[in-house]
């Protein structure tokens, strides 16, 4: 036997790191082990990216402290109060000013945290309190009259 003759009953050389994009569709039992390695670590990368990005997230949010929480909320409480005191007064240069805030825990196990905050209105004479409650991270808040009304 001849070189040349037993050179073709060896199998092809084994392509090390071959390029999976330079391949033309190759078949599952031609592809490399290296190849599966890879793909292996790909999806590995991937499944663990589906758990990591929201435990972040959740992690980066829940750092606010209440206090930081209810002083987000203020302005818009406020606002809302002093509307509805200058509507009610007929007054529309009264002012507000918070007298208490507290944060709600949320009524159900997945519910909705609220900021309620007790905000005084003074105007043309007049004296009102508010209780403004405003679910955290929501464009409005509600206003509802306080027990007592001074005039």
């Amino acid at each position: 036997m001849t070189l040349a003759t037993a050179t073709r009953f060896l199998p092809p050389p084994r392509q090390e790191h071959a390029d999976p994009v330079s391949q033309a569709a190759p078949d599952s039992a031609a592809r490399s082990q290296d190849q599966f390695t890879i793909e292996e670590d790909v999806m590995q990368v991937k499944q663990r990216g589906i758990f990591i990005f929201p435990a972040l997230a959740l992690l980066l949010g829940g750092c606010a402290s209440p206090q930081q929480m209810l002083a987000s909320e203020e302005e818009q409480a406020l606002l809302t109060a002093v509307r509805r005191g200058q509507f009610e007064m007929s007054c529309p240069t009264a002012r507000g000013v918070v007298l208490s805030a507290n944060l709600l825990q949320p009524v159900l196990w997945n519910g909705i945290e609220r900021a309620e905050y007790t905000i005084g209105v003074e105007g043309c004479g007049q004296k009102a309190t508010y209780v403004t409650v405003c679910p955290l991270g929501s464009p409005g808040c509600v206003a509802v009259s306080g027990r007592n009304l001074a005039q």
